[in-house]
């Protein structure tokens, strides 16, 4: 389980179960198990402040590589 952060304030913004090897680009929805501070603004996913993180594309967020952090574990399978 990973816990994303924004690159500039460290808030949370989600806990993510992380299946695989592999960069952190795209967050499926179904995967991911807790919102901490996020709000959508239209199509784009903000941190609470106001730092773009992803975009949204229906059934999964594409990520801005550079905003954003995280810590914890990824699952092998």
């Amino acid at each position: 389980m990973l816990v994303l952060k924004c690159a500039a304030c460290k808030k949370k913004l989600w806990r993510y179960d992380k299946i695989g090897p592999g960069e952190v680009l795209r967050c499926h929805k179904a995967c991911i198990d807790k919102i901490y501070g996020s709000f959508h603004d239209g199509h784009k996913i903000r941190c609470h402040c106001g730092k773009e993180v992803g975009i949204d594309k229906g059934s999964y967020v594409k990520m801005v590589a550079k905003a954003f952090t995280y810590s914890g574990t990824k699952r092998r399978n």
